[in-house]
């Protein structure tokens, strides 16, 4: 078995390969692999039972050269500085590679959310804005809900902010709830996003997306709404999705003949992902554990959970019948598993890449924010489409153009977009 997976480490590892392909000066890499703020603080709750319980909080900036930090709050009980800086590094290329004008950044506190109350869930996020408020700002970073979070959490903490800055600021925290300064679409924007790639992909590898069959691992939001799309925009069929279950600390793989129905999985699941695994059995569903998704003998993968899952261990379990992977989630494959991925030809949509219409969903709710104008949830996705589409084409044209990876030409697409605005902002002569 391969050790712990440390995220930052594989961050760096996957850029640093590209920045040596790039031939980009050491000092820009030096700068480009480290983010460039970092924030940790304690945040003092009063719990219910009239205790006083402190948590630990984050917040990294990996680079604002093109514009505002973005990126979530994760309220995760094994969150890591690591973690989080990973993650805002990923952002960063995100934003670049979906070509909207945002760095990256990303947050979190260490906490299980599903072991506390209501009450102490709105404490620990308005005590994360008064530790963060002074830094943060629809000018500068403006973070959005991630694993553990809800579009309920971001209406706290924008009402936090903007109470402590006394105006009305929603354009501060994105994927709020509709009605409450949130966008149309942002629900089903990240998952939708990963089948708009898919669909490019496809088109690209001349599969038919209607005899096409996948494997979801993950069954939060963005698995949700990738089985749902992979189902009802391409036509295809979802063999099965798997799902950590909170009460046994395991996870299992949901599987039915014919195909998993998403929308009654979702009647089903509690609010932290959970799938009730008594009625899932009572309606026909075949339980296994919770790596048999990867080993399906199917013709697409997508990992949709948390990062590493794709590693040394599990990659050689993929069948040979596999010929594409949409990294749904952020950092799902190791570059170990890189390697046996390019062995056997299978074509892998990039993570930053593939589930980038999450964040170019926030990117237009902050700009119907900024304009007090909301769109139709139709010219939302149709917005998010063609900006999805636009930047796998990017990508793709150039792993076709120069014979490398695609996700190495992710990477070089995000970082000469960055590198140019550091250098258009005068950032690289030590004059800035």
């Amino acid at each position: 078995m391969s050790g712990p997976i440390n995220a930052f480490e594989m961050a760096q590892k996957q850029f640093d390969a590209v920045a040596k392909q790039l031939k980009l000066d050491s000092g820009v890499a030096e700068t480009l692999r480290w983010p460039m703020r970092e924030y940790s603080f304690r945040i003092p709750v009063r719990m219910e039972d009239g205790s006083l319980k402190v948590f630990q909080g984050f917040r990294v900036q990996h680079n604002d050269a093109r514009g505002p930090n973005k990126g979530g709050i994760r309220f995760h009980p094994a969150e890591t500085l690591d973690t989080v800086r990973a993650l805002a590094t990923w952002m960063t290329w995100k934003c670049a590679v979906a070509d909207i004008p945002l760095g990256g950044g990303k947050g979190g506190v260490i906490v299980d959310p599903s072991t506390l109350t209501v009450n102490e869930k709105e404490a620990v996020c308005r005590g994360w804005v008064r530790a963060m408020w002074k830094n943060i700002g629809p000018r500068n970073d403006v973070p959005a809900p991630d694993v553990g979070t809800t579009p309920q959490m971001m209406g706290w903490m924008m009402d936090e902010y903007s109470h402590l800055v006394g105006q009305y600021t929603p354009g501060v925290f994105t994927g709020k709830p509709v009605g409450g300064g949130g966008s149309l679409g942002r629900t089903e924007a990240t998952g939708f996003g990963v089948v708009y790639n898919i669909r490019e992909a496809m088109k690209h590898l001349k599969m038919d997306p209607k005899k096409s069959v996948a494997s979801v691992q993950g069954f939060g939001n963005v698995a949700q709404y990738a089985a749902i799309g992979f189902i009802e925009i391409l036509g295809g069929t979802v063999e099965c999705v798997s799902c950590y279950d909170r009460h046994s600390k395991k996870a299992y793989t949901y599987s039915k003949k014919g195909g998993i129905d998403p929308h009654f999985l979702i009647s089903i699941v509690d609010e932290y992902g959970t799938i009730d695994k008594a009625k899932a059995q009572d309606s026909g569903y075949a339980v296994e554990e919770g790596d048999a998704w990867i080993s399906k003998e199917v013709d697409v993968l997508i990992p949709a959970a948390l990062e590493g899952q794709i590693n040394a261990d599990t990659a050689p379990r993929i069948s040979k019948r596999v010929k594409l992977i949409a990294e749904g989630a952020n950092g799902p494959t190791t570059p170990e598993a890189d390697e046996i991925i390019k062995k056997n030809k299978i074509f892998d949509i990039p993570d930053f890449l593939c589930n980038s219409g999450g964040v170019t969903t926030s990117y237009f709710e902050q700009v119907q924010n900024d304009m007090n104008f909301y769109w139709s949830k139709a010219e939302v996705l149709e917005k998010l489409d063609q900006k999805i589409t636009s930047a796998f084409n990017s990508v793709l044209e150039r792993s076709e153009k120069e014979k490398i990876y695609m996700r190495d030409s992710a990477y070089m697409v995000a970082i000469d977009r960055v590198v140019k605005a550091m250098e258009l902002r005068g950032w690289l002569t030590g004059n800035a």
